[in-house]
């Protein structure tokens, strides 16, 4: 994983259309997630991020609260009728495991993209059994590998750094140094997207470290911080493309991205589309918010209040799988 050129690899000729459906999906029916066993928030992290805290309980305890929050999150990911793929992580060398969404994404063509990562202790989170995995349940066509930039100071955090529209080919991203414009434009040149590019600042004039956090895009409506995008031109250009996919737009306060509620993640259940956040971003949630929001997904809130300390909340958890399913030999 750390050519300097994107690599190719994988032995099946079928293009995404051996799924069944060659359509993309914005919300995933697959979701990869690590279950850290000694987790704590970076350090490495905590200078640009200001969603991080620091808990007040003891290592050991932070570190239970965290594996039992995975777990409960792998079993209502389950419950919903979702595929769930849970990865171990023994270790205490890579805090931000729970994370996994930074280092990589899957898309409905068979693609495979692997990042760079800011932090130097984030660039271990990179692991063959997951790759292996996605190899063995999906239809794998290509690996396209930026992790080599590392070297040259260039950052690209997957779906952390980029919203993504797969349905209309748009990377919404707010400008961070863990979002390199080099690397931006290989992506979208190398995947068939177009920027969508803002700056987003907090009230003190901090830059947003991750698009993910200030907004989510679904099927049907997208959740946005919209205020925090404080040119009024950059905030018209980013509504008006998110409007001009024929979805609602649903504003919410900088005081409920603080609380997550921009963090979360569509996804595909088997009772219909569902919205799963944090227990945290529910609760700041207004009721014309949760009526707007239920106009066109169900809400499914989980209690991950201890992984939050470390910066994301469950958006942050959740790598959706888009790969299409290797199909059953008859």
């Amino acid at each position: 994983m750390s050519e300097a050129n994107p690599s190719v690899e994988g032995d099946h000729p079928q293009s995404r259309a051996c799924s069944g459906d060659a359509r993309p999906h914005q919300a995933p029916q697959q979701i990869v997630l690590v279950r850290p066993h000694r987790f704590a928030p970076n350090p490495f992290t905590e200078l640009d991020n200001r969603f991080q805290s620091r808990p007040a309980q003891d290592p050991s305890q932070v570190a239970r609260l965290a594996f039992e929050e995975v777990t409960c999150l792998a079993g209502k990911l389950e419950e919903l009728g979702l595929g769930v793929a849970v990865f171990e992580d023994l270790t205490n060398e890579t805090p931000d495991s729970v994370f996994p969404n930074n280092w990589f994404s899957t898309h409905d063509d068979g693609t495979i993209v692997l990042y760079p990562m800011h932090a130097p202790n984030r660039r271990a989170e990179r692991r063959e059994d997951v790759l292996a995995h996605l190899r063995k349940s999906g239809v794998v066509r290509r690996v396209v590998d930026y992790s080599a930039a590392e070297s040259e100071g260039q950052y690209l955090e997957g779906t952390g750094a980029m919203v993504l529209d797969h349905v209309h080919r748009l990377a919404y991203v707010c400008r961070s140094q863990r979002a390199s414009d080099r690397l931006l434009d290989r992506f979208c040149s190398d995947l068939g997207f177009q920027p969508v590019v803002f700056d987003a600042l907090d009230a003190r004039g901090v830059p947003v470290y991750h698009t993910n956090v200030l907004m989510s895009v679904g099927t049907h409506m997208a959740l946005i911080g919209a205020s925090m995008i404080r040119d009024p031109r950059q905030r018209a250009m980013v509504l008006d493309s998110l409007q001009s996919t024929g979805r609602q737009v649903i504003e919410l306060e900088e005081s409920q991205i603080q609380r997550f509620a921009g963090n979360c993640l569509e996804v595909s259940a088997v009772g219909g589309p569902t919205l799963v956040l944090s227990t945290t971003a529910a609760s700041s949630l207004t009721p014309q918010q949760r009526r707007a929001i239920s106009a066109h997904a169900n809400l499914e809130p989980v209690d991950v209040s201890m992984i939050e300390s470390a910066g994301g909340s469950v958006r942050c958890m959740m790598a959706g799988n888009h790969l299409p399913p290797r199909l059953a030999k008859p």
